[in-house]
């Protein structure tokens, strides 16, 4: 198993920045995809962004592209999800979590094995 545990939420203001991180214990972080969801009151859990295994190849919900910047330190075991220009429609709880599946890359839930508990990033306009 894996265990995943989200820091660096919080509350800001439209425009700015802030960088969650995603520390992984249990087996190898390094053997899994990356990525990261999130869910706003009332609606459906969303795929914003993963990362592949070594690093490589990244993915990013359209709505996010340009503004949010996922990566990760294998040596670290750790992930981390960088968001600048924040907006109000981003406020939502965050979550980590890892795939072993080739499909990891298409953002759905189902292909993602463990899960974090999640981080609440509040954006305010």
């Amino acid at each position: 198993q894996v265990q995943l545990v989200e820091s660096g939420g919080g509350l800001v203001q439209a425009g700015g920045s802030l960088r969650l991180s995603c520390a992984a214990s249990g087996r190898a972080f390094s053997s899994y995809h990356m990525g990261w969801f999130r869910q706003a009151p009332g609606k459906e859990r969303e795929f914003v962004a993963t990362i592949f295994r070594s690093g490589g190849s990244t993915f990013y919900v359209d709505s996010v592209k340009g503004r949010f910047t996922i990566s990760r330190d294998n040596a670290k075991n750790t992930g981390y999800l960088q968001m600048n220009n924040l907006k109000a429609e981003d406020t939502a709880v965050y979550y980590c979590a890892v795939s072993g599946y080739y499909s990891y890359y298409k953002g759905r839930s189902t292909d993602y094995d463990y899960w974090g508990q999640g981080t609440q990033v509040t954006v305010s306009a």
